[in-house]
């Protein structure tokens, strides 16, 4: 069930590359997120009402900071990383997750962690590098600067993946869900006003019908459904392999690659078996 679980987050997460791309040609990076967070949000309205009446209060607290660090802050700092940076580069940094969730959880949660994994998560960031750095086009330095927004939001999502396993691990995924995206609907509303969505006339006109349905399908899908997914993972294999995802998104984005008939390198091939080989040493 793990594997399944994983595989789909992989896809999901693998394709939200795409639909964040799609918004941001239309949209500023803030409407881009707070779009993306606000139809989870209202996606998620429904089952808030349950999971108050079951959730213990003493929960709540950590369940809406859950919500702002595994949520609010990354989909902010992944947008406006993408305006510079090549989604290459984002991708490996995206993979520091697995070493920044390790590292958190050692500094402030009292993790312990095997040689094996520590292993498996650093031979698995290797061949991210050498995936990455073997495509056709190479990876576009300009704008480094940039790459601090993506190793924030893995900062902060090493943080959330500790906090939950550790503080509300008992807690029904569809719960932690649904409390933690319903409490930042608020938050992006203001962010959607004080950036001028509501009364720009480009949505009068239509200009930005594309972009709000890529950034609500990724609110839907890639923030809603897969953190239901995610938080399911957590509890049935942990949290270093729940973070080893970002290892299998390339899988994604080399798949979609091929359907525009991309072609794929010797090295991105060697670089896909070391993913292979690097999260299956972080499961054990």
């Amino acid at each position: 069930m793990k594997w399944i679980l994983y595989a789909a987050l992989c896809l999901i997460w693998g394709s939200s590359f795409i639909l964040m791309k799609e918004g941001l040609e239309t949209m500023s990076p803030y409407q881009v997120a707070s779009i993306r967070i606000l139809c989870a949000g209202v996606f998620m309205l429904p089952f808030v009402f349950k999971a108050y009446r079951e959730v213990p209060k003493e929960a709540l607290w950590s369940i809406i900071l859950s919500g702002f660090l595994g949520t609010f802050f990354p989909a902010y700092f992944f947008c406006m990383a993408q305006t510079k940076i090549d989604s290459s580069l984002a991708g490996i940094l995206n993979a520091l997750t697995p070493i920044s969730t390790v590292a958190m959880g050692t500094f402030f949660f009292q993790m312990r962690v095997t040689w094996i994994k520590w292993a498996g998560m650093v031979i698995g960031f290797g061949g991210m590098l050498i995936l990455l750095l073997n495509g056709e086009k190479g990876i576009n330095l300009d704008h480094i600067a940039y790459s601090l927004f993506v190793i924030g939001a893995t900062i902060c999502y090493g943080l959330n993946v500790n906090m939950v396993n550790k503080y509300i691990q008992n807690i029904a995924p569809m719960h932690i869900a649904s409390l933690a995206f319903s409490s930042l609907i608020v938050p992006t509303l203001v962010v959607l006003m004080a950036t001028g969505y509501f009364t720009d006339p480009h949505l009068a006109n239509g200009d930005w019908n594309q972009g709000t349905l890529a950034a609500g399908t990724l609110g839907l899908v890639g923030t809603g459904v897969a953190s239901i997914l995610f938080y399911s993972l957590m509890k049935k294999a942990g949290p270093v392999f729940a973070s080893t995802v970002t290892y299998g998104i390339p899988f994604v984005a080399i798949g979609w690659g091929l359907t525009s008939n991309e072609s794929i390198t010797a090295g991105q091939w060697v670089g896909l078996v070391i993913i292979l080989i690097g999260v299956r040493l972080a499961n054990k």
